[in-house]
């Protein structure tokens, strides 16, 4: 009785999640600059492209839950390790001479 819960609510909801963390992580990939990869001394961008797309091919035809799960790591570890490199290089990451503190409007100094 309590499979029959997990394989009708909460199954489907992880493996929605899983499909739609692996079309951003593929997105993201497809988006930055070949030369960026390179730069950052990471995979080449096709070597993420190949993986981040046979996880949304995995994710959506297939299901099966031992290689949804390998495409799930791939996908954090493009999004945590990867992407912030790629922002880094790239130029996207914070401005130069700004700092910690400041807010969208000028620095925060806590009211004081």
């Amino acid at each position: 009785m309590l499979m029959n819960g997990f394989d009708n609510g909460v199954l489907p909801l992880l493996g929605f999640a899983m499909l739609a963390l692996a079309v951003v992580a593929f997105v993201l990939a497809l988006i930055a600059r070949e030369d960026a990869y390179r730069a950052a001394d990471k995979q080449t961008k096709t070597f993420w492209l190949v993986i981040l797309g046979v996880t949304v091919l995995v994710d959506f035809f297939l299901g099966m839950l031992f290689l949804e799960i390998a495409g799930l790591v791939a996908s954090i570890v493009f999004l945590v390790d990867v992407r912030p490199a790629l922002k880094q290089v790239s130029g996207g990451g914070r401005r130069s001479g700004g700092s910690s503190s400041d807010g969208p409007y000028g620095p925060y100094n806590g009211g004081r």
